[in-house]
């Protein structure tokens, strides 16, 4: 009796075991264990994907969980202009208001003239790395058209041809020195052609002094000056000129007030540290008196 009550147990345990173990198959989806770990609840913000077997909440729950979430007091959109007309440094993304059609690239090549940055020696510094990074693999580090991926044929040093099955565009004609700003800013923005859109690998002022540093080649091609102190390329582009070395000469003005300060507070301090120590000094020396007074 005892043997055959085991064998029951066993041959049950047997089957549940199986049974756990069901895969999937025809319209059977399996059985699964702890499914919450297998199908994470996870979830992205604003994007509702409820999945039915979540334990951990109600289906409306769930939606309430991924609706928009109230700004925290004193949010700003990044690069936007807070209160009082602080501008907030340009490291994010800003409205573009031109679409990708031609008749929305013409209406910006009429429209964006201006380049809202100054021209400025550190902002073509800069530039020129991402220049050379982002665009100057097809339109060359000179802007002449004569990147890496157009190259010329050499077998004699081994270099095969470039694969790129278009000839992009060479800056130094006088078709690109001649077009405006907006030209180039919607480009970036949006592409062109077989160029595809650099709007998420470049800031809003990444953008902008690239465009200046184009500028910039077309000068140097021209034999002109476009640089901080002067631009004799075009009547648009504003050198940032005397207000960036005023600038510089305001902060290293105050930079030697601080020092000076620093020297004056260290004497000031020695002195009251010699008077301290005189003090001292007289303290003891009463105090000597005082201990020869008592030993009289």
């Amino acid at each position: 009796m005892k043997a055959s009550l085991k064998t029951l147990v066993f041959a049950a345990l047997l089957v549940l075991f199986f049974a756990a173990c069901q895969q999937p198959g025809g319209n059977s989806t399996g059985s699964e264990y702890m499914p919450d770990m297998g199908h994470s609840i996870a979830y992205e913000a604003n994007y509702y994907n409820y999945y039915y077997q979540n334990t951990w909440g109600s289906e409306e729950e769930y939606y309430k969980m991924v609706q928009p979430r109230t700004p925290v007091k004193g949010t700003i959109p990044r690069t936007s202009t807070g209160k009082n007309g602080i501008s907030i440094p340009g490291v994010g993304s800003m409205p573009y208001a031109y679409a990708d059609t031609e008749e929305e690239r013409t209406r910006a090549i009429n429209e964006l003239i201006d380049n809202p940055y100054p021209i400025t020696d550190k902002g073509l510094a800069e530039a020129k790395d991402l220049y050379e990074v982002n665009c100057g693999i097809c339109h060359g580090n000179k802007g002449d058209g004569a990147g890496y991926l157009v190259r010329d044929e050499d077998p004699a040093k081994g270099i095969e041809a470039g694969k790129y099955p278009v000839q992009p565009a060479n800056f130094l004609l006088d078709e690109f020195v001649n077009a405006s700003n907006g030209r180039y800013y919607h480009s970036i923005m949006h592409g062109k052609n077989l160029m595809g859109s650099y709007a998420d690998k470049l800031s809003y002022e990444e953008r902008w002094n690239v465009i200046h540093y184009i500028r910039s080649l077309q000068a140097k091609d021209k034999k002109l000056a476009y640089n901080q102190m002067e631009n004799t390329l075009n009547a648009i582009d504003k050198p940032a000129g005397d207000m960036v070395l005023a600038s510089a000469v305001v902060m290293e003005h105050h930079n030697e007030e601080g020092h000076d300060n620093g020297h004056d507070s260290d004497h000031h301090g020695h002195d009251h540290g010699d008077h301290k120590e005189g003090s001292h000094d007289d303290a003891n020396h009463h105090h000597g008196e005082g201990e020869e007074h008592h030993d009289h």
